[in-house]
């Protein structure tokens, strides 16, 4: 009657192994998501910023 009783807790104690490692990884995704959605809009300012100083720049190159 041992082992059978043994070998459920290790199944319940690898079970519970995974679980962890899940919570552990859907966190880190949730995070990763956050940090590449933060690059975009950071990427997006930093676009529109460029478009603006290359129009700056063209009416310059016009006015010469």
């Amino acid at each position: 009657m041992f082992w059978p009783m043994f070998a459920v807790a290790v199944g319940f104690l690898g079970l519970a192994v995974l679980a962890v490692f899940a919570v552990k990884v859907f966190v880190e995704a949730r995070r990763l998501g956050r940090q590449v959605t933060d690059s975009a809009h950071r990427i997006s300012l930093a676009a529109e910023e460029l478009e603006r100083a290359t129009e700056s720049a063209a009416r310059a190159v016009d006015t010469l």
